[in-house]
């Protein structure tokens, strides 16, 4: 089967204390660092062994996964492998970048968020300089707060043109029309991120083709739904792959919505999904980041 997993194991430290960060914040022991890398080694040697299946892998860490060793060479492993399609993680980019080329490129992304306040501006984007000049897959974001609304502006700037900007509204933050509109100009997907979308009863891939790890091994069928549909690594989970609605009143976060069937992200991400690398570069939005304007295959209110 082409199976996408999302992968969460207990990493919790991150050297960023970002105040807006939702995940964990915790500084991890020698021996909770020591269960990571026994669970993520376990994960990679199965996906490693399922040559009968097509994957795609992303991790999704609470902490910064790149400055630990074991991610980076999992990273590397796996993204040699022919029947692993895809292999990417949720960084910072606060890691040196020099392990990459030893990957498979083709098959090898990041997903780069800059915070701004945790790391010089300059060191950031000359790591992003770095891997559009070594030919990684990136994209790159930042938390819709309007004090990052320079910083993006900024990075919009001077990053490669090819290198897709991304920007998430940030949690609890309503944005008027004309707020909304000057990040639209600047990721003409916004809109996408602005409002939380209305999942219930909706189809989604999750638990049918796409699937959520824990480092136990326990496969739900994504980060946000709890009931458990079996374990990885006694193949318990493949019985219960099946198509299923929503159970949530509304999907609020990227990794979660890009997966409803109601939406067209999957053509808008075509090839890029987990990386969150769309098909072709959004269209520019108008330079008054017009709220009346639509991008094709964008909504125009909240979906």
């Amino acid at each position: 089967m082409d199976l996408t997993i999302l992968y969460r194991g207990p990493l919790a430290s991150c050297d960023y204390d970002c105040p807006y960060c939702p995940f964990a914040k915790r500084r991890d022991s020698r021996a909770q660092l020591t269960a990571d890398r026994a669970a993520l080694e376990r994960f990679a040697a199965w996906a490693a062994a399922q040559r009968g299946d097509r994957l795609s892998l992303l991790f999704t860490p609470w902490g910064e996964g790149l400055v630990r060793s074991w991610y980076r060479r999992a990273l590397v492993e796996l993204s040699r492998l022919p029947h692993i399609r895809r292999v990417a993680i949720q960084t910072n980019l606060s890691c040196r970048t020099d392990w990459l080329a030893a990957a498979d490129l083709d098959t090898l992304a990041l997903w780069c968020t800059y915070h701004p306040g945790q790391t010089p501006y300059d060191r950031f984007l000359a790591k992003c300089h770095d891997l559009a000049a070594g030919g990684v897959r990136h994209s790159v974001g930042v938390v819709g707060l309007p004090e990052h609304l320079e910083h993006a502006r900024r990075l919009r700037a001077e990053l490669p043109e090819r290198v897709y900007l991304w920007i998430n509204a940030a949690e609890g933050h309503t944005y008027t029309d004309a707020e909304a509109a000057e990040w639209t100009a600047l990721d003409p997907l916004f809109p996408y991120s602005r409002h939380p979308h209305r999942s219930a009863g909706l189809p989604c891939r999750t638990g049918e083709s796409v699937i959520s790890v824990d480092g136990e091994g326990t496969v739900r069928r994504c980060h946000f739904v709890r009931a458990e549909l079996g374990n990885l690594y006694d193949g318990s989970y493949r019985r219960a792959l099946r198509p299923r609605a929503c159970p949530l009143a509304v999907c609020d976060c990227h990794i979660g919505y890009v997966h409803l069937e109601t939406l067209p992200l999957y053509d808008v991400f075509a090839g890029g999904v987990l990386e969150r690398i769309p098909a072709s570069a959004p269209p520019r939005s108008t330079a008054g980041g017009d709220p009346g304007r639509v991008v094709i295959g964008m909504p125009s209110s909240p979906p």
